[in-house]
C-alpha cells in the first residue's frame, strides 16, 4: 500500500492536491514511519521536502485527533538560508490549512498544528511569542539553532523535540558551518535526552555514504556503516541547458561594447520568458546587472537579491517574484538552494559558478516542480570562462558531481561550543565534567578524530585567556583540573550568545554621500581601512572622493567624474572544484586531439556532443588551438607547461600553466614565490587563478626555466608554504576569523558592533601574545619562524593550507613530478601566449602578495590582440633581423684609437678576424698601430691562438696559467703589472665582456675564440647564469647561414631583452595608427573622388572599364536610385558617360536592383493575437522610386548579396496591376516592356507604374540601367504625344530598358553557414576593396553584413595565413583592425603626404550623404547626416566642414565669412551629364 499507515484524510489531501507520490517519497516514507534515520538524495523538484514533512504532518494530525498533541516542539527543521526557511514556513502553512479544513468538513475537531520560523530576521516579539507558545514545527537556521541551544528559553522549548530535518545538507558540509551544525545536533540530542530521528535532504551529495555518517554522528557508525537508510534517487534529471556567447568574440577582459551586447541579449531572453532568474558570483555584478536591466525593461520589473540586503528587501523580492510581479531577479548564492519562488521559466548563469553542484542547484530553480524540466543558459565572460562553462556542461552530460570535503575538527568552532554548552548549564553548581563534554563533542562526525590533548588545549586556552594592552581577555571558563570540571565565568553565556556562529565577518562599510546622507553602496573592509581621505574610487559606475571614516560608514563627496586614484577591491574569489578542474583538463586534451585531425572535427564534437552553439564552439577551438600552438603542447593536469617572457621594460615573467584550480595554484604559487625570494633575495610579485600562476621577477634574475620544476620537494613543501603564508594577506584575515569564532575576540559588545579597526587591533594583540614572531621585526629574526603549538595558530595555519589552498594536492603533484609521471615542458617566448592573457590581467583577489594593483609588474606587459600575425605556431622564434640589429648595436663603436682601446677593455680581447673585419667589414689596423706605438695594446699568443688585448689586461691574461707570449712585450707600471684575480675570476670577466659585445653566441664560439676547453667555458657561463647576467636558450632562427643555431646559445640579459623588444616591434603593426583625417583622405583617393579645388581633376580615364573599377569598390552598396547618377558616380568622374553603365549592365557584368535593403516585417509577438486588419496594415507599401535604395552589383557576387538579403515577397502589399505583371513574369520569364503590355492586357502607363512599384519592392530589374532612369523621369517630361499627334522622345524611354526580370529574393540565414569559407573570403575581399581597413565600426555602414564574430574568425584565419595584417591602423577607432599589406603601405604613404603638405594647400571633396564614405556619426565625430539623395557633405583635407541638409547649408566647424559662400556654392553645384537632366 502506497499510503499505508497514513490517516485517510491526509492521504486524500495528498492525492487531491499532488496526485501520485514520487519515487523518492515512496522509498523514504516507510523508513521515516519506522523512526529510522534517513538520507534522501534526489534531483531538484522531486518532492524531497514533502517526503520528510508528510510523515511528520501525518503524525501530528493523528496526535491531534487522539487528543495527544501537546503545545511543544516536535520537529526541528534546519535550512542553510534565511530565505529557504521563510519559504518552507510558507509552504507548510498551505497543506496544514488544507488538512485542517478537510478535518472540519469530515466532522473532526481541527488540528491546530503550529509552525514558526526562528532566524536572524525574526523580530523580538515573534521570539517571545514562540517561547510562550511553542510551535509543533520549528523552522530555523544552524546559527539560530545554536542560539536556542545556548539560551535558557530556547533550551526549554527544544527539550520536547524528537525529529530533526536538515535540508540542503550539502550546502553546509564543505565549510565550518557543517562542523558548527554537527556540534549543535549533538547538543540538541543531549538536551532531549533520547535519540533524535535524523532526516537529511539534498539533490547533490557525493560521497553519499560520508554524508550519511555526518548526519547520524560517530556513535551511530559501526564497521564504517552509518545507521541510516539511504534513499539514493541520484542527482541526474532532464535538463535544457546551453551556452551563449556575445556577438563579439570573447577575450581576457570584457569591454563595455561586449557588455552592451550581453544586456541586449538578456533583454531578449527576459521578454521571451515569463520569469527569469539570473545568478552571478558577486554582489557587485548583481547590482550592475539589475541596474542595467532596469534601465532597459523598467525598474519595476527588475530586482536584486543578495546577503547584504535587509531582510525586508529580500523578502519583498522573493514575494514579487513568486507572485509574478517581477520579470527578472538578479541573485547571488542567496537564491541557489531549494527555495520555491514560483514559476521560473529560465535560469541564466553569468560566468562559471566554479562547481558542478552549484550549477545544478541554480538551474534547478527553474522547472522546480515535480515533472518540470529546468532550463538554464550559461554566459561565459572570458575565453577561459568559456572553456570552464563548456566543461560544466560536459560534466553534467556525463553525470559527474563534485565531491564534498568535510572540514575535520575545527578547533575554533569547538571552542565556541564549549563556552556555549558550559554557559547554557550555568545552573549546575558543580559545573560540567571534562570527560562528559569530550564524549559529547567527539560524537559529532566532524570531530570523530578529536584527541583528548587537543580538547584539553582548548580548555586551557579558554581558562587562561591572554594579556593585552587593556588587560586580560578571552578567559571565559573556570577550570578545575583537580576534579576535571569547568564552570562558566560571569560573561561566558552572553559572549557565546552575542558572538556565536561560523560565518566569518566580511566587514562592509556603507558609503554615504555627504551632506545628503544618502547611501550609495558598500565597500570591503580592506579597501576602506587602507584608503586615505582624498582618495578617489569608483563605485556604481560613478567616482567618489573619500572624506572620512565615521564608524562603519565612509563619508564621500561626488568626485565630479575624476579618474580613480585607487582600484576597486574585488574580495577573495571563489575556487574551482577539483572535479571541475579535471573536466577542464580533459576537455582541453580532447580538443587538442581533435585539432590534430582538423579544426572542423573539434568544432563538430563540441556542437554535437556537448551542445555548444557554432559560434561558441569556433571561438573555443580557435582559442585552445592558438594557445597550444604557441606553447607547442596543450597544458593539462598531466602536462605542465612553463613559459617565460620579457615585458616592455625588460622585467621577466614566468607563467605556469596548471589547470588544477585556484586553491592548488595558490599553494604552488606561494611556495614558489618563497623559494624564489630565498634564492634571489628579492620580494617577487605573484598571482594565481584557476589555470595559471604568474611570477614577476626583477631585471637581475636568471635561471633555467626547466629547473623551476625542481625548486620544491614534496617532503619539505609544507614547511615552505607555511612560512610563505605567514606573510600573505590570507593569514591575517583567517586569524581574525578564528579568533572571533573561538570567542577570544568579541564581535559584539554591550549591544553594539565592535568596529572593524578595533577588532583588528585586538587580533594583533592576540597574535603578539601567542605568536610574537609573526609581528616581530624581520631584521631580528634568524632563520624561519617557529610556529607555536597554540590551538588557534595551528588552526589558522591549517585553514590557510586546506581552505584557501590545497596542500595535499600540491604534495601529490610534486610527487608525480619527482617520479616523472607528468610531462613537463619549459618554453622561452618572445611574448605571452594566449593562455597567459587572463592571469596577466588577474583581479586583485588572485594576488599572492600585497603589492597594490597599480604597482603590479604585469601592468608593463603589452598584450597582443587575440591572435596576431602568423606567429602562433612558435612564439619562441626571435626575429633574425632583430638579432642582427642587436649584434651590431652591441659591438663597440670604433672610429678612433681611443674607441678601439675602450673596445679592447670592454670585450676582454679581439681576435684577428674581429680586428680586421668588423661587423661592417671595417679594418681597425690604423687605430691598432697607433695603440701599439703608444704601448697601450699588444698581441697575446698561446697554443695556436692569437688575440689582441689592451695593455691593462696583460696581467689578467698572465693569470690564466697558459704559456702566453706578448708581442710586443710591454713594460707596465707596478699597479698594472700584477693582478690578484684568480684564473676563474679572470676568465669570468673576460667571458662577461665577450657576451656584452657579441649578442647570442654558443659556448663553442667562445671557447674557440679564447682557445680554452669548452667544459671550462660552460662552467663560467653557468656561474654567470646563476648571477643573473646571462640566459641560455635557442635564439637564432634555424637557417643554413646560422649553423650554430641547433646548439644552445648564451646571451647577455640586457641584449636579450632588447632582442625581444625589437622582435615584438617588428612583428606588431609596422606603422603608428593614422588619424581619422588621414584615413578619410586615403579613402577619397582610393575611391578616386574629384577634388573641387582642381579643374577637371579626375584621375580616371573616361572608359567603361574605369567605371567597372569604381563599381568594384561600391559593390553591394545601397543608395537612393536618384543618387547614383546624380552624385555618387559623377563625383568620381569629371565626364561621366551614362552609356558606360548601360554597357556594363547589358553585358551582364553588372546588375541593378533593390537586393539588400529589403526589410522584413517586425516579428509579431506570440503572446498577442493579430487581426486580419492589423496583419494587412503591417504589410509594406511601395516607396517613391527616387528614394528606393538601389544596389549596383557585379554578377559574380550576386549570390553573396542574395545570401545576406532579408525579407520575402509575402511582406508586401501589391496593387492589382503589379500582381498581374508578377504573374506574367513568372509564367513567361524575362520579358520586354511591350510584351508585358500585351501579356497583361494593361495600358502602357499601368505597366510602367506596376514596374515602378515592383522595383521599389526589390522584385524586378531590367537588362539596362535605362529602365531605372525611365522610371525616375517625371511624368510631365514624358511627352508621349502632343497636340499635333506627333510623339517626341525623351532621352530615356521605358521601352529601351530591355527585358524585365524577377529578382530571386530567397532569404538566407548566414548563421546556418550558407556563406561557406570560400564565399566568406570573397566577401572579406569586397570589404577590403571598399574600405581598405576592416573594423567593426566601419562595417556598420554596410547595408547587410554577417555578424562581426563570424567575420572576425575569418579575418583572424587570413591573418594567421599571412594574407592580412592585424593591428591598430586608425587611431580613435576601437577593436581589432585588418588590412592588406599593400593597403598598409598606401596608408603610410598617405600619412607622409599629409604630414608634408603645406598649410595653405586645401583638398576639397564634396560627396552625397548617401555615399558610403559618409562616415559622420560612425567613425567620424558629429551628428549623422541623413543618407538622402538631396543631402551633401563637404570635406576639407579629410575633415567635414559643411553640409547641405534639407536645403539648408549648415556648418560642421567654424569658418571665415568668405568661406561660407564658397561652401554654399560647392554644396549646391552638381555636375552630371546633360542627358541625365531629364530625370535628375
Amino acid at each position: 500500500m502506497v499510503f499505508e499507515g497514513f490517516h485517510p484524510l491526509t492521504q486524500r489531501w495528498f492525492e487531491d492536491t499532488l496526485g501520485a507520490p514520487t519515487q523518492a517519497q515512496l522509498e523514504a516514507w516507510p523508513a521515516i514511519q519506522q523512526g529510522r534515520n534517513t538520507l534522501i538524495a534526489a534531483p531538484t523538484g522531486s518532492g524531497k521536502t514533502l517526503a520528510a514533512f508528510y510523515v511528520a504532518i501525518d503524525r501530528l494530525v493523528q496526535q491531534a485527533l487522539n487528543h495527544e498533541l501537546d503545545q511543544a516542539i516536535q520537529i526541528v527543521y534546519v535550512s542553510p538560508l534565511k530565505a529557504l526557511s521563510n519559504d518552507i514556513h510558507r509552504n507548510l502553512q498551505e497543506p496544514l490549512a488544507a488538512i485542517c479544513t478537510a478535518l472540519e468538513e469530515a466532522g473532526y475537531q481541527g488540528a491546530d498544528i503550529k509552525v514558526a520560523v526562528r532566524t536572524g530576521d525574526t523580530t523580538q516579539y515573534e521570539r517571545q511569542v514562540m517561547l510562550k507558545r511553542p510551535p509543533h514545527i520549528l523552522v530555523t537556521t544552524p546559527e539560530s539553532l545554536y542560539l536556542l541551544l545556548t539560551s535558557k528559553g530556547g533550551r526549554n522549548v527544544l527539550q520536547s523535540a524528537n525529529t530533526l530535518i536538515i535540508d540542503e545538507i550539502h550546502a553546509m558540509l564543505g565549510d565550518k558551518r557543517g562542523a558548527h551544525l554537527s556540534l549543535s545536533v549533538e547538543r540538541l540530542e543531549q538536551l532531549v535526552g533520547s535519540p533524535l530521528q535524523r532526516i537529511g535532504l539534498s539533490a547533490t551529495q557525493k560521497p553519499i555514504e560520508e554524508v550519511a555518517k555526518y548526519l547520524v554522528g560517530k556513535h551511530q557508525v559501526e564497521d564504517n556503516q552509518a545507521n541510516c537508510v539511504i534513499v539514493d534517487g541520484g542527482h541526474r534529471k532532464q535538463l535544457e541547458v546551453s551556452i551563449e556567447v556575445p556577438k563579439s568574440p570573447l577575450s581576457a577582459l570584457m569591454s563595455n561594447e561586449v557588455w552592451d551586447e550581453l544586456y541586449e541579449r538578456l533583454v531578449e531572453l527576459v521578454e521571451s520568458h515569463q520569469t527569469t532568474l539570473i545568478f552571478v558570483n558577486t554582489r557587485r555584478l548583481a547590482e550592475r546587472l539589475s541596474l542595467s536591466l532596469g534601465e532597459r525593461i523598467g525598474e519595476e520589473a527588475v530586482n536584486s537579491h543578495h546577503g547584504s540586503m535587509s531582510k525586508e528587501h529580500r523578502f519583498d523580492a522573493e514575494q514579487k517574484l513568486k507572485n509574478g510581479q517581477l520579470r527578472v531577479l538578479v541573485a547571488t548564492a542567496s537564491m541557489e538552494l531549494g527555495i520555491d519562488i514560483g514559476s521560473v521559466n529560465l535560469v541564466v548563469q553569468f560566468s562559471s559558478p566554479k562547481s558542478i553542484s552549484s550549477f545544478l542547484q541554480r538551474v534547478g530553480r527553474s522547472g522546480h516542480q515535480v515533472g518540470g524540466i529546468p532550463k538554464g543558459i550559461l554566459f561565459p565572460l572570458t575565453r577561459d570562462d568559456l572553456v570552464e562553462c563548456t566543461a560544466i556542461l560536459d560534466s553534467v552530460r556525463r553525470g559527474e558531481l563534485d565531491q564534498l570535503c568535510i572540514p575535520e575538527k575545527p578547533l575554533d568552532i569547538l571552542s565556541q561550543h564549549i563556552v556555549a554548552e558550559t554557559g547554557a548549564n550555568e545552573h549546575i553548581e558543580e559545573g560540567l565534567g571534562l570527560e562528559e563534554l569530550f564524549n559529547l563533542f567527539s560524537r559529532a562526525w566532524s570531530y570523530r578524530n578529536l584527541s583528548r590533548d587537543e580538547f584539553d588545549q582548548i580548555i586551557e586556552m579558554l581558562g587562561e585567556g591572554y594579556s593585552t594592552r587593556c588587560g586580560r581577555k578571552g578567559a571565559l571558563l573556570h577550570v578545575d583540573l583537580i576534579n576535571e570540571r569547568i564552570r562558566p565565568r560571569k560573561a561566558a553565556r552572553l559572549t557565546a550568545l552575542t558572538n556565536g556562529g561560523a560565518i566569518p565577518d566580511m566587514f562592509e562599510y556603507q558609503v554615504v554621500l555627504d551632506p545628503e546622507d544618502i547611501i550609495v553602496g558598500s565597500l570591503n573592509e580592506d579597501f576602506a581601512l587602507e584608503s586615505l581621505p582624498g582618495d578617489i574610487f569608483t563605485l556604481g559606475n560613478h567616482s567618489w572622493r573619500m572624506l572620512r571614516i565615521d564608524g562603519l560608514k565612509i563619508r564621500v563627496a561626488d568626485a565630479q567624474g575624476q579618474p580613480p586614484t585607487i582600484p576597486f577591491w574585488f574580495g577573495e574569489g571563489p575556487g574551482r572544484s577539483r572535479e571541475l578542474s579535471e573536466s577542464v583538463s580533459r576537455l582541453r586534451k580532447d580538443i587538442r586531439e581533435f585539432c590534430e585531425s582538423s579544426i572542423e572535427s573539434a568544432v563538430e564534437y563540441l556542437a554535437a556532443e556537448i551542445g555548444l552553439q557554432q559560434s561558441a564552439a569556433e571561438q573555443m577551438v580557435a582559442y585552445l588551438k592558438a594557445g597550444s600552438d604557441a606553447l607547442g603542447v596543450m597544458p593539462a593536469r598531466d602536462c605542465i607547461v612553463m613559459e617565460r617572457f620579457f615585458d616592455e621594460v625588460g622585467d621577466m615573467h614566468l607563467v605556469i600553466h596548471s589547470p588544477f584550480g585556484s586553491r592548488m595554484n595558490r599553494a604552488w604559487g606561494l611556495s614558489l614565490r618563497k623559494r624564489f625570494c630565498r634564492s634571489f633575495n628579492f620580494e617577487l610579485q605573484a598571482a594565481a587563478n584557476e589555470d595559471s600562476i604568474v611570477i614577476s621577477l626583477g631585471p637581475v634574475h636568471s635561471f633555467e626555466v626547466a629547473d623551476v620544476f625542481n625548486y620544491l620537494n614534496s617532503e619539505t613543501v609544507r614547511d615552505v608554504l607555511v612560512q610563505a603564508l605567514l606573510d600573505a594577506p590570507m593569514f591575517e584575515s583567517r586569524w581574525r576569523w578564528n579568533a572571533t569564532r573561538s570567542l577570544a575576540i568579541q564581535r559584539n559588545r554591550n549591544g553594539s558592533r565592535v568596529p572593524p579597526q578595533i577588532q583588528r587591533m585586538q587580533a594583533e594583540d592576540l597574535v603578539a601574545q601567542v605568536f610574537p614572531d609573526q609581528l616581530a621585526c624581520q631584521e631580528n629574526l634568524t632563520g624561519k619562524r617557529s610556529i607555536p603549538d597554540h590551538p588557534l595558530v595551528q588552526q589558522t595555519v591549517h585553514d590557510c593550507l586546506t581552505e584557501a589552498m590545497d596542500i595535499e594536492e600540491l604534495k601529490q603533484l610534486l610527487r608525480a613530478m619527482e617520479n616523472n609521471e607528468l610531462e613537463m615542458i619549459a618554453r622561452d617566448l618572445r611574448e605571452p601566449s594566449p593562455f597567459a592573457q587572463e592571469i596577466i590581467n588577474a583581479s586583485p583577489y588572485a594576488f599572492l602578495d600585497d603589492a597594490p594593483f597599480e604597482e603590479r609588474r604585469t601592468n608593463a606587459i603589452r598584450n597582443r590582440s587575440w591572435l596576431d600575425p602568423a606567429e602562433d605556431d612558435d612564439y619562441s622564434t626571435l626575429d633574425l633581423a632583430a638579432i642582427e640589429k642587436v649584434r651590431e648595436e652591441a659591438w663597440p663603436w670604433i672610429r678612433s684609437p681611443e674607441e678601439l682601446h675602450d673596445a679592447l677593455l670592454v670585450l676582454g680581447f679581439m681576435t684577428n678576424q674581429e680586428m680586421h673585419h668588423g661587423p661592417e667589414g671595417e679594418d681597425y689596423q690604423v687605430y691598432l698601430e697607433s695603440l701599439l706605438q703608444e704601448g697601450r695594446a699588444t698581441q697575446a699568443a698561446y697554443e695556436g691562438v692569437t688575440v689582441w688585448i689592451a695593455a691593462e689586461r696583460q696581467a689578467w691574461f698572465g693569470n690564466l696559467e697558459l704559456p702566453i707570449t706578448f708581442d710586443p712585450p710591454l713594460h707596465l707600471p707596478e699597479s698594472l703589472a700584477e693582478s690578484k684575480a684568480s684564473r676563474e675570476e679572470v676568465l669570468t670577466e673576460i667571458i662577461r665582456g665577450r657576451l656584452e659585445g657579441l649578442g647570442p653566441v654558443t659556448a663553442d664560439r667562445l671557447a674557440a675564440d679564447i682557445g680554452l676547453p669548452i667544459a671550462e667555458i660552460e662552467y663560467i657561463l653557468i656561474r654567470l647564469q646563476i648571477e643573473g647576467f646571462v640566459f641560455k636558450g635557442h635564439y637564432t632562427p634555424l637557417i643554413p647561414q646560422a649553423e650554430f643555431a641547433a646548439k644552445d646559445e648564451w646571451c647577455e640579459r640586457r641584449l636579450l631583452q632588447r632582442i625581444h623588444r625589437y622582435t615584438i616591434e617588428l612583428h606588431r603593426e609596422s606603422i603608428q595608427p593614422v588619424s581619422l583625417q588621414t584615413y578619410m583622405e586615403f579613402l577619397f583617393e582610393h575611391h578616386e573622388l574629384i577634388d573641387q579645388t582642381k579643374e577637371n581633376s579626375s584621375i580616371t580615364p573616361a572608359t567603361h572599364e574605369s567605371l567597372m573599377r569604381i563599381l568594384k569598390r561600391l559593390d553591394g552598396i545601397s543608395a537612393p536610385a536618384s543618387a547614383w547618377e546624380g552624385d555618387i558616380l559623377p563625383g568620381r568622374f569629371s565626364a561621366y558617360d551614362p552609356s558606360w553603365l548601360d554597357l556594363l549592365c547589358i553585358s551582364g557584368r553588372v546588375t541593378w536592383g533593390r537586393y539588400l535593403s529589403f526589410p522584413s516585417s517586425p516579428p509579431l509577438s506570440a503572446s498577442k493575437s493579430v487581426s486580419a486588419k492589423e496583419s494587412k496594415s503591417s504589410k509594406r507599401k511601395p516607396a517613391p522610386i527616387k528614394s528606393t535604395p538601389i544596389n549596383l552589383i557585379q554578377r559574380e557576387n550576386l549570390g553573396i548579396w542574395q545570401s545576406l538579403a532579408v525579407g520575402n515577397e509575402d511582406d508586401v502589399e501589391l496593387s492589382s496591376d503589379a500582381s498581374v505583371i508578377i504573374g506574367a513574369l513568372k509564367d513567361k520569364g524575362p520579358s520586354f516592356f511591350l510584351d508585358l503590355v500585351q501579356q497583361c492586357g494593361l495600358i502602357k502607363t499601368q505597366v510602367e507604374n506596376g514596374l515602378a512599384e515592383l522595383t521599389s519592392f526589390g522584385l524586378v530589374t531590367s537588362d539596362s540601367y535605362s529602365g531605372i532612369r525611365a522610371l525616375l523621369s517625371p511624368v510631365n517630361r514624358k511627352n508621349r504625344g502632343n497636340r499635333g499627334g506627333k510623339r517626341r522622345r525623351t532621352p530615356y524611354e521605358i521601352e529601351d530598358a530591355g527585358r524585365w526580370t524577377l529578382i530571386d529574393k530567397t532569404a538566407s540565414d548566414i548563421e546556418t553557414n550558407v556563406l561557406d569559407d570560400d564565399v566568406l573570403e570573397r566577401l572579406v575581399n569586397i570589404y577590403l576593396e571598399r574600405w581598405g581597413i576592416i573594423c567593426r565600426k566601419v562595417l556598420e555602414k554596410e547595408t547587410s553584413a554577417p555578424p562581426w564574430r563570424i567575420l572576425l574568425l575569418k579575418l583572424r584565419r587570413m591573418e594567421l595565413q599571412g594574407r592580412l595584417r592585424g593591428g591598430r591602423f586608425i587611431a580613435g577607432v576601437g577593436g581589432e583592425q585588418f588590412a592588406l599589406p599593400e593597403t598598409v603601405k598606401a596608408l603610410r604613404s598617405c600619412a607622409v603626404e599629409v604630414k608634408e603638405r603645406s598649410e595653405d594647400k586645401v583638398n576639397r571633396i564634396v560627396i552625397n550623404a548617401a555615399d558610403p564614405l559618409n562616415l559622420i556619426g560612425n567613425i567620424l565625430p558629429g551628428k549623422k547626416i541623413a543618407s538622402l539623395a538631396t543631402n551633401r557633405i563637404m570635406f576639407e583635407n579629410g575633415l567635414p566642414v559643411a553640409a547641405l541638409e534639407k536645403g539648408e547649408v549648415i556648418l560642421l566647424r567654424p569658418c571665415l565669412d568668405n568661406e561660407m559662400e564658397l561652401y554654399r556654392q560647392s554644396l549646391l553645384k552638381k555636375q552630371f551629364p546633360t542627358r541625365l537632366r531629364a530625370y535628375l
